[in-house]
């Protein structure tokens, strides 16, 4: 696997990203203001502080806007309308995109209605309700879908909340594509500090997998303190909310490991877009990249029908420049031993057993895996051994969280460590993938350059 010069990178490729790395005033701060002159509402009744954008559709062409908050009878539909649109009545659509999850518009808004509120052409959707288990909120959800790619868009909640701003991502990569990902983030400062770096790399979205508020499927105040944090920073400089995909991990249970759905109350209650019957799935984006995003045993079993959706799930993608895998416990740890004693398994020895041969076999371009509480690169790998086609694994999960790794001599396999809170940055060109790991306060921990395997991807 071939290593970039770090300066060459940062003064090439990645020309801007060197301005990302420091802290200045608070995008939250910048954003607020700018956005409190262009929405021309004075007062906004409606700003609730958990709200946040994920996908349970194509992200190219649908956004899912959720937050907490108490049932109420007034107005919270979702009108939202492209940026710039023009002031005019569309043609009457009847269709998916005018509805949320099979719901019509909010009585008394015809479709296509244009509105008085900054004059585009506003298009509304009922919002959905569900329970906030263990608490006297609910969960608010609305599936924006028939979106145009990579088009800005700007929405409202009801006729008097502020404008907030959202892109729909590229159908097709033409130029470079950015997201970042990490886990363990928990609700304290460093977690905070960690988002706000996040943020200041322009992401198109932000990669979870696994461990993101430490609930652990009991406390619903915590969950929510992590849902205001996100929504605290996770801005970009122009303004626009920064999408979450995430995985489930051991701390979104209650009992951690072969648990049931009832087990992960909080998590479930607002990914189950997503993940509607089984906690693994596939999110595929335009016709360069498939995230899959799989259970470490949480809920569903690592063995068995988990697998056998897995191999067909890559099988299907081999023409797919990007083909990238997301979950939690490492299948090849930098703190927690890999093999077990006692008749007890060692950690990521189910996944090195049933999905490594996998990842192998249809030549996963990376790895992204979390739990130990550190950074870590491997060595590309194939059956756990130095292999320059192998398979390559990041991690291991320090959004907020922190431990001391096992050195490389120790094991072999790993290739570079840190003991340091940290988020990684994927930058895709063409059928190359640029991983830049950034410490909390801004400092590389590491770069690394991957190019695709599969044959379809050759010459």
């Amino acid at each position: 696997m071939p290593h970039i010069n770090r300066r060459s990178f940062l003064g090439s490729s990645l020309g801007g990203f060197a301005a990302a790395l420091t802290f200045g005033p608070s995008l939250l701060a910048q954003d607020a203001s700018r956005l409190a002159e262009s929405a021309k509402i004075a007062e906004p009744s409606l700003a609730p502080d958990t709200l946040f954008l994920s996908w349970q559709g194509d992200p190219t062409t649908t956004m899912t806007v959720q937050w907490l908050g108490p049932d109420s009878a007034s107005d919270q539909s979702v009108r939202y309308a492209a940026v710039n649109a023009k002031l005019q009545k569309p043609a009457p659509q009847a269709g998916p995109h005018e509805t949320a999850a099979g719901v019509p518009p909010a009585e008394g808004k015809a479709t296509g209605e244009v509105t008085a509120l900054d004059s585009p052409a506003w298009r509304i959707v009922k919002t959905l309700t569900k329970a906030y288990p263990n608490t006297n909120l609910k969960v608010h959800r609305c599936e924006l879908t028939g979106l145009t790619a990579a088009t800005e868009y700007q929405f409202r909640i009801g006729t008097n909340s502020r404008a907030y701003h959202f892109r729909t991502l590229p159908a097709k990569a033409t130029d470079t594509f950015q997201f970042v990902s990490g886990g363990d983030c928990g609700i304290g400062d460093h977690a905070i500090r960690t988002n706000m770096l996040a943020a200041r790399q322009e992401p198109y979205f932000v990669l979870i997998a696994g461990d993101l508020a430490y609930d652990d499927g009991r406390s619903p105040e915590t969950f929510t303190k992590f849902l205001q944090n996100y929504h605290a920073h996770m801005i970009d400089s122009a303004g626009r909310l920064i999408p979450m995909l995430t995985c489930i991990g051991n701390h979104e249970v209650n009992g951690g490991y072969k648990t049931r759905r009832a087990d992960s109350p909080q998590y479930l209650s607002l990914f189950d877009g997503l993940y509607a019957e089984k906690t693994y799935g596939v999110v595929d984006i335009g016709d360069y990249l498939s995230l899959v995003l799989l259970d470490t045993g949480h809920i569903e079993p690592i063995g068995g029908e988990q697998t056998e959706w897995l191999a067909a799930t890559l099988a299907a993608r081999q023409e797919r420049p990007h083909l990238i895998v997301a979950n939690h416990v490492p299948a090849y740890p930098s703190y927690r031993p890999p093999q077990g004693e006692n008749g007890k398994l060692g950690t990521g020895e189910e996944q090195r057993r049933y999905w490594s041969p996998l990842f192998e076999r249809y030549n996963v371009d990376v790895v992204l895996e979390h739990h130990d509480h550190t950074f870590k690169r491997t060595h590309p790998l194939t059956n756990g051994l130095m292999d320059k086609n192998g398979v390559l694994y990041l991690g291991d999960g320090s959004w907020g969280k922190l431990r001391i790794p096992n050195a490389p001599e120790q094991r072999p396999y790993l290739a570079k460590v840190s003991s340091a809170y940290h988020m990684t940055v994927h930058r895709l060109e063409g059928d190359q993938r640029h991983h830049v790991a950034l410490e909390e306060g801004g400092k590389i921990a590491d770069v690394c350059t991957t190019t695709s395997k599969r044959p379809a991807q050759r010459g």
